[in-house]
């Protein structure tokens, strides 16, 4: 029989979006900041030579420049101030989680609760400004190499690396802020606008290939298939659950005795989302970045880097697909499900799996269902980003929704709406809890007490 909560969120209609002030306020506020992120992928960086630049992307979007302009939302074919995007803070966000695994000092500010997390959060900070000046100096260098700067030289380069790392710092501000007090993730949301804005202009170039004759129609309809195919994936295994049972037995509190009752213990398939492909994606995009605008005046240590690293080649693929599996076990061991925290929530809630004694057991049976569980969700994770990698190098197909973007796309737009759904069902519940005072009052009964 279902639940209370259940039967109220089947029954719950979109209609009552109008009432719901507050969610409407903050969808309202997500939807200006990231207008104003779109708006400022078209501000340009002081010294550009837009002609130049215009000639240049129209050459590199033909290769890994097209998959660069996709995360970037367009910045990075215009120069705009968010050519970085949010990668460096992302990148910064890695090296602090990974730290806070090694270093006891960082180890121990995590158990600190909410004044280690503003703390840690505060190096992720200065981690994200000193990774976006290493790349936006790069990222000028490259411009003067690859003769796209009006007037080359000292001065540009500085206002190059502070423009850049300005607009960095404005778009992790906007990611805090739609976080805080808008809806849905803000870092993920950047990201996914920066994609979807891209869409049309990349299924136009496709098409007209395919109207000019450069790929056959057979190759269309088999890209477009393997796109929805994708899709389904996606959201199949996204909403994929292994379900422990949980015993809670009956308890004496005081004078009243509660009776035992039975539940589940949710695990997903894939607990640690898009973070993995994310952060595989960020690690491997700077030396890409660097040598597209450089053109052909890369040092021996780049081109190194690239005959090895570069996309497609098996180098590349192997060290994409070991960075997914990586993160995919580090992030959810350490932030999206902690068997220890998750035991001890279970032991002084008196609540058992059946089988399984509380405490330090159960806390390694549910490692031990976690690893096992993983396996299946960074093996889906590794085959829904390397797919399009392999048909777009091997194949020649030149398109690029797909694979990472897709899972961005489709992992966003569910987490959004579950959280929309959440403030929905929060709104009924009020909604419910105030018409039942009101019919007591009327009746001269007591309401009961709201916790």
């Amino acid at each position: 029989m279902a639940s209370a909560a259940e039967q109220m969120a089947a029954n719950l209609s979109w209609a009552a979006l109008g009432k719901a002030t507050d969610l409407r306020q903050r969808i309202f506020f997500t939807i200006g900041l990231l207008i104003v992120y779109r708006l400022g992928t078209y501000i340009p960086v002081p010294g550009i030579d837009a002609f130049a630049l215009r000639e240049f992307m129209d050459e590199a979007a033909a290769g890994i420049g097209g998959m660069l302009n996709m995360f970037t939302g367009g910045a990075i074919s215009r120069m705009g101030i968010f050519a970085l995007g949010i990668m460096p803070y992302i990148s910064a966000s890695i090296i602090v989680q990974l730290l806070g695994s090694m270093v006891p000092s960082l180890m121990a500010l995590k158990k600190e609760g909410e004044a280690g997390r503003k703390k840690l959060n505060q190096y992720t900070r200065y981690g994200t400004v000193a990774l976006a000046i290493f790349q936006a100096w790069g990222i000028a260098v490259s411009l003067e190499a690859g003769d796209l700067a009006h007037d080359p030289g000292m001065f540009f380069r500085i206002g190059a690396v502070i423009t850049l790392v300005g607009g960095t710092m404005f778009l992790m501000w906007l990611g805090e802020q739609i976080t805080q007090r808008g809806i849905g993730n803000g870092i993920s949301l950047i990201i996914f606008v920066g994609i979807v804005a891209e869409i049309p202009s990349a299924l136009a170039q496709f098409f007209s290939q395919g109207r000019s004759g450069a790929i056959s129609p057979a190759v269309i309809v088999g890209v477009i298939l393997m796109v929805i195919v994708v899709i389904a994936v996606v959201v199949f295994v996204e909403r994929a659950l292994r379900k422990i049972h949980i015993q809670y037995p009956r308890r004496q509190v005081g004078m009243k005795v509660y009776d035992g009752g039975s539940s589940h213990l949710p695990i997903k398939v894939n607990p640690a989302g898009v973070i993995p492909a994310i952060f595989a994606s960020s690690l491997l995009l700077l030396p890409v970045t660097i040598s597209t605008f450089s053109g052909n005046q890369t040092g021996p240590v780049m081109s190194t880097i690239l005959a090895y690293f570069g996309p497609g080649q098996p180098l590349y693929l192997l060290f994409f697909a070991g960075m997914i599996v990586f993160f995919s076990y580090f992030y959810t061991h350490n932030v999206s499900f902690k068997a220890e925290d998750v035991a001890d929530n279970l032991k002084n809630q008196t609540g058992f799996i059946p089988g399984i004694r509380p405490g330090k057991k159960t806390e390694e049976y549910l490692e031990y269902v976690v690893n096992r569980v993983l396996v299946l969700g960074s093996f889906y994770l590794v085959a829904v980003c390397l797919l399009p990698e392999v048909l777009r190098n091997q194949l020649a197909v030149p398109f690029y929704f797909g694979g990472t973007s897709v899972l961005i796309v489709v992992s966003v737009t569910m987490d959004t709406i579950n959280q929309v759904q959440s403030h929905l069902l929060a709104h009924q519940y009020e909604g419910l809890i105030e018409k039942s005072r009101l019919t007591g009052k009327k009746r001269g009964t007591r309401a009961p007490a709201r916790r």
